[in-house]
């Protein structure tokens, strides 16, 4: 055990002190992301908003950056990066909290406004953070790097889970959802000061000047659009669930947002713990099974989730709805640091600021489309269930399609053609 532990770890005791900086940062941004995603639903519920209006709202979230990814990703590859994670680390805290307090007073213009700027901050961060860690972290740490950097998202909606069930349960009156919105809010601007301490000499592509004839001849498109493909069927897929899962639970099983606050902390943690083993199992086992093999069965644990919605009125639905999201959570997510590293590796390095780009532009964009349409499918009365099950399809399509793009990448690299 001690040998394994040992062999795990070996890795990221090698990260340099700048890329554990970016990492930092990140987690102090992931912890207001992490909130929200926890606790905002909830927060517009209770000050009047119904779901399908809560759906609008996040959709909102995703316009702007789905429109910015791609001029981002053209960008990033010409002009230093740092500025882009200062602009984040401030934009992202401040309007959380003008989204806030427009919530409490029912300022549809300033939620949606707000939101749509929201949204552009973060991906400043999260466009620019995969490329900056392959081009100034060691080669043989990428794994570890990425895992790291994925793995903030899992430490702070765990932290902010548990704080939030704390508080809820010392005071529910004075700590309601909204006042731990804005205190994790405030966190967030440890952010900036964790970027100021990257010192790293950035070396953009001054002499590449944008053309339009560049668009087409600086970029291996074919690569680009098989590694795309899955992406956008998943992200499609996801949009219909993750965003409003919360909403699942209050309105089928009438679980109240600290007691998810709580499940949620406790999922998150398994997905922290996976995702800082994954680069073993990626090493030791590939990408077959630190992909396909805990996205299949994450697709398995989403679809006997949705189930549980047929029988809601049985005492016991409701532990195997929160037993199952437990399950699926930490499946799928711990192979999000695998899928991405297999892109970036598969596209190449120069079209690896582009591949980000356009994945936060399709997340984004998918997530508009599917919020969209959630939000007039519950409008119209359709249940969770049906819904949740066009995700189990959609996620059953992306699976296979990662599987072929592993197929294609080992075939690359056995021919020698691997430009990573």
């Amino acid at each position: 055990m001690l040998q394994f532990l040992k062999q795990v770890f070996s890795k990221y005791k090698d990260i340099e002190q700048h890329i554990i900086y970016l990492v930092w940062a990140e987690f102090f941004l992931q912890m207001v992301n992490s909130s929200f995603f926890l606790l905002f639903n909830y927060h517009m519920a209770a000050n009047g908003y119904e779901d399908y209006e809560i759906a609008n709202t996040i959709a909102y979230r995703f316009l702007m950056v789905m429109l910015l990814g791609l001029p981002l990703g053209f960008l990033l590859k010409r002009v230093k990066i740092k500025p882009f994670f200062l602009v984040a680390s401030l934009s992202v805290p401040i309007i959380s909290l003008w989204v806030i307090y427009c919530v409490y007073l029912q300022w549809d213009w300033g939620v949606n406004a707000g939101m749509i700027l929201w949204g552009v901050g973060f991906a400043f961060f999260q466009v620019g953070g995969l490329p900056f860690i392959l081009s100034y972290a060691k080669k043989e740490t990428h794994s570890e790097a990425i895992s790291l950097f994925f793995l903030t998202w899992s430490a702070a909606i765990f932290i902010a889970g548990m704080f939030n069930y704390f508080l809820h349960n010392l005071n529910p009156t004075l700590f309601d959802e909204g006042r731990v919105l804005a205190i994790y809010s405030i966190t967030g601007f440890l952010s900036f000061f964790m970027v100021l301490k990257i010192k790293v000499e950035e070396k953009p592509d001054n002499q590449s000047q944008f053309e339009w004839k560049s668009l087409i001849e600086d970029y291996d498109w074919k690569l680009i659009i098989n590694a795309t493909i899955p992406t956008l069927i998943i992200a499609i897929g996801a949009g219909f669930t993750i965003p409003v899962i919360n909403l699942f639970f209050l309105n089928v099983h009438g679980v109240e947002s600290d007691e998810f606050s709580v499940y949620g902390s406790l999922t998150y943690l398994m997905v922290a713990c996976g995702i800082f083993f994954m680069p073993f199992v990626r090493r030791k086992f590939g990408y077959q099974t630190a992909i396909t093999l805990f996205q299949s069965l994450a697709v398995l644990a989403l679809f006997l989730l949705a189930v549980t919605e047929y029988f809601k009125e049985w005492e016991y639905a409701v532990y195997m709805a929160i037993f199952f999201y437990i399950i699926r959570q930490p499946l799928m997510n711990v192979a999000g640091p695998m899928t991405s590293e297999l892109t970036m590796y598969y596209v190449g390095k120069k079209n690896q600021e582009l591949i980000s780009a356009m994945n936060s532009s399709i997340w984004s964009g998918s997530w508009l489309f599917s919020m969209t349409l959630f939000s007039y499918m519950r409008q119209q009365g359709l249940r969770y269930v049906t819904i949740f099950f066009i995700t189990v399809f959609l996620y059953i399509i992306g699976v296979l399609w990662y599987r072929y793009l592993i197929i294609l990448y080992e075939k690359k690299k056995k021919g020698g053609r691997d430009n990573k």
